[in-house]
Order: C-alpha cells, then structure tokens, then sequence
C-alpha cells in the first residue's frame, strides 16, 4: 500500500531520481522545451513550478535556494535573468505539457514539456487570428462596402475643385 506518498518514484532511488529530475529541470529551463515519457514530464512539472515561482524574487537567498535544486550556474542564471522577468505577471502555470503518443521500443506514453511563455506558435495565432477573424454577413452588407470607395472618390474630386458626380441612394430601405 502506499498511503501517505504523494511523489511517483519513477522506477529509481531518490538520489538517482533527484540527479535526473535536477537535469531535467536545467534542460528544460535552457531549450524551453524538452520530450520525455509522460510521467517523467508530469514529475518535472511539481519539480520545477516551485523554482520558477521562487525565480520571480530575485534575491541572494532565492538564488542560493535554486542553486540548490539545479546544481547548475548556467541554468540558474538563464532563470533568474530570461525566464523570471518574463513570468513575473503569471500567478503559476509556467508550463505545458502535451502528449505526443507511444514509443514504438518499449509503448511508453511520450509527452513534451514546454514554457508557456516561450511558446511563439501559440501567441501568433492568438493576435493574427484575432486581425484576420470576420463574421459572415449577407450579401447586402457587401454592395454597402462597394458605395464607399464611390463617396470617397466624390469628396477627393470636391477638394480639386471639380462637380461631384450624382450619386442616388435608394430611400426607405
């Protein structure tokens, strides 16, 4: 029975799975994007949430605190300078994780884990589609658009001095 353990313990004594989760992590945090087996990405997900989180303080003992789970320089200082000022408005969920489908060798489910905020894809779509993004309207709403350029032509041709040409818009309808 396991009552009472909340962590998956991914086949691996602790100090193995912490050697692999701290990796994980420092990958993570410097390719914004890794693949891995679902339960490895579910696991790095409650692993590397609270780092983030502790990120956006920057402070000699949060850098300390970090240091401590990544074991990595490089990736504590890519943290702390590009990812925690560009999370600092998210209240949590700083990462995603989508299922990908099953290994051919062993059918473990794979799953890819991403930043959200580094995710280019998705936020392009978000303000191309809300640019492009029409409702559909009946055939009369497009003879309407076809008497504007006709107005606008008439008060260009005002300006230069010359007669507007005799417009007649249909009345009562």
């Amino acid at each position: 029975m396991r009552h009472g353990n909340k962590n998956n313990a991914l086949g691996r004594k602790k100090a193995h799975r912490d050697s692999m989760l701290s990796n994980m992590a420092c990958s993570l945090i410097e390719h914004k994007r890794i693949e891995t087996t679902l339960a490895k990405a579910k696991a790095l997900r409650i692993y590397v949430e609270p780092l983030i989180t502790k990120s956006k303080e920057d402070s000699t003992h949060s850098r300390r605190t970090v240091f401590s789970y990544l074991r990595s320089k490089e990736a504590t200082a890519v943290l702390f300078r590009d990812v925690a000022p560009k999370v600092a408005d998210r209240p949590g969920g700083y990462t995603r994780i989508i299922k990908l489908g099953n290994r051919l060798g062993d059918a473990a489910e794979l799953a890819m884990i991403e930043m959200v905020d580094f995710n280019t894809l998705y936020s392009a779509k978000e303000k191309a589609g809300a640019e492009v993004k029409r409702t559909r309207r009946s055939r009369s709403g497009k003879s309407a658009t076809t008497a504007k350029p006709e107005a606008k032509t008439a008060e260009k041709k005002e300006s230069e001095g010359e007669a507007p040409a005799a417009t007649e818009e249909p009345k009562g309808e």
